[in-house]
Parts: structure tokens; sequence; C-alpha cells
């Protein structure tokens, strides 16, 4: 126990770390955009800015930062290399300054600015890749740089590392089970990586099998949802299983900014688009049930989207 002195006061202090703070999140209801279904509906959402990175991105990355220190593949004097659409590199950005850990990405430039500065101001090695070319164009630098390089970096490789999933089943799938004592009927995510509907998703269905997991995507590949994959025209990332959910819904890019809109000034959540397109998903199952208790992610807040002067007009 560490002690702390404060005008010839001795007070005893825990000392946790950035890490500690991970994970258990608020389990928030939505109230008035649900105010048209049955009183014996619910619907949440995982407030996921309440990580210490600012998004669900730290549960992932904190699990893969770890599990690569504990097999010896990240020890000093190596960089981890990934790509990112930007919230697991915050993520990585985070936790890298914090255990001095060297960080390079590579992120499509239309990133939102946002994004871009705040992975600057951590210290990040950036590579910016062709818009046009998507996730895939910044998977495809990281490779290159790796294949040139092999000895100077540990590829983190979300899209394909077990600990992306594997933070989910160890994380935000009990807290979800636990928060709703065990009553969730639906759980929706949006497919990014995918690591937490595989992961979430497989927890949950481990407890109760009767438990429905509806992955949201958008409608088409060139879309305006930051984070989210169009599975049918993208590569599918490793981890990836496409049986695991039970459905699958399209989500309108102008939809999600609607809902995100609404979130703002209906509910008090400033959150971000993929939240949007969560909220859109979730409701629109719940819109079909008679009684249930559906739950969602809302992977981060709204602040990393400012200068999108179209999204708030």
């Amino acid at each position: 126990m560490n002690t702390l002195t404060l005008e010839k006061k001795t007070v005893d202090i825990h000392m946790e770390s950035l890490s500690d703070r991970v994970g258990n999140t608020p389990l928030l209801p939505l109230h008035r955009v649900t105010l048209n279904l049955p009183a014996s509906v619910s619907v949440y959402a995982k407030a996921e800015w309440f990580n210490p990175g600012g998004s669900i991105k730290d549960r992932a990355a904190l699990n893969i930062i770890r599990s690569a220190i504990a097999s010896g593949e990240l020890r000093p004097g190596k960089r981890l290399l990934d790509s990112t659409s930007g919230n697991t590199g915050i993520a990585y950005a985070t936790f890298g300054a914090a255990m001095d850990i060297p960080v390079t990405l590579a992120l499509p430039e239309n990133a939102s600015e946002e994004r871009i500065s705040i992975l600057r101001a951590l210290g990040v090695e950036l590579i910016l890749t062709d818009a046009l070319e998507g996730p895939e164009g910044s998977m495809n630098a990281v490779r290159e740089m790796l294949e040139k390089s092999p000895e100077r970096y540990f590829y983190a490789n979300q899209y394909g590392n077990p600990a992306n999933w594997m933070a989910h089943y160890q994380s935000t799938g009990p807290e979800i089970f636990a928060q709703t004592a065990g009553q969730i009927t639906h759980f929706v995510a949006g497919l990014g990586t995918s690591g937490t509907m595989m992961g979430t998703g497989r927890y949950l269905k481990d407890q109760n099998p009767q438990i429905k997991l509806i992955a949201g995507q958008p409608t088409k590949s060139m879309h305006g949802l930051e984070g989210l994959k169009h599975m049918l025209s993208a590569e599918h990332p490793a981890i990836y299983d496409k049986n695991l959910p039970d459905r699958y819904l399209e989500i309108e890019t102008e939809a999600a900014h609607e809902m995100v809109r609404r979130l703002a000034r209906e509910e008090g959540l400033f959150v971000g688009l993929s939240s949007g397109a969560a909220a859109v998903a979730a409701l629109r199952v719940a819109e079909k049930l008679e009684s249930g208790v559906v739950v969602t992610v809302f992977p981060d807040a709204g602040y990393k989207y400012l200068s999108n002067k179209e999204l708030w007009k």
C-alpha cells in the first residue's frame, strides 16, 4: 500500500495503472428513442468511451499487447506495427506511451482529423494510405513494411490476432451478462475487425444458446461509417466467423448519421458514427419483439467526429 501526505495528514492509497481502468463500462438504457416500443422490450448500450483510450478498442489492444509481451513476441527494441481506422490505433498509442512501447500505424488518409491529431499527439509514427483503398490499403502497407524489416516490428494484426476476440470473451461478454442479470435476449454489434461480435457473442452463447446475435454492417462497400466493414465486399478478417451471428442487418449511412443526432439531442449521448449504426440496428431488432432485452455497444464518443460539419447540421 502506498501513502500520500497532504497537509500533515497521511492517507493510504492504491496506485492503479492506466490498464486497470479498461472495462467495467456502464450499461445505459435508451429512453426517448425507444418510446414506440412495448414496455416489455428494453434496449441498452455499453458506453465504451469510458475506457481510458476513449473506445471499446482499448480492450482488444491491451490484450494484444499483454499477450505479445507474455509470449516474447513484443520485447524491448521492437516497434508495435498495425493498420487501423483510428480507435485501435489510439488504444495502441495510449498503452504504448504508458508502457514505453514505440508504435507505428498505417491508416486511411480520410480518417477524421481528430483521430489523426490524437495519434500524432501520442507520438505515433503514422503512415497515411490512399482513402480509395480503404482499410485494405492500410493492411497492405503494413504487410510491405513487415516484409522489408521483420526484425524491427511486432505485427499486432488486430484483424487476425485471437487476442482481439478473446478480450471480449473475457470482459465484454461477462460484463453484459452480469449487468443484465442473465436476462439479455439479443446482442447487436457492428462488424469491423469483428472482434466484439466474435468474443462477446461466443461468451453469451456459451451462457445461453437462446441468446440471438445480430451483426450490423454498412449497406455497400463505399460508405461513411468509420470502423465498420461491408463484409460482402471486404477482405474478411481471419478472426471472423460468418456463421456465428444468427442474423445480419444492413445499415444505411444516412440512418446512422440521423441516429447520432437523435442520441445526442434526445438521450444526451454524444456518440460516434458506429454507435449510431449500432443503435439503428438494435432498434430495428427491438421493433420486431413483443418482449426482450436488447443490448448493443456504443464503441466511442462523438468528439473524434466534430470536424464532420455535415453530421452535426
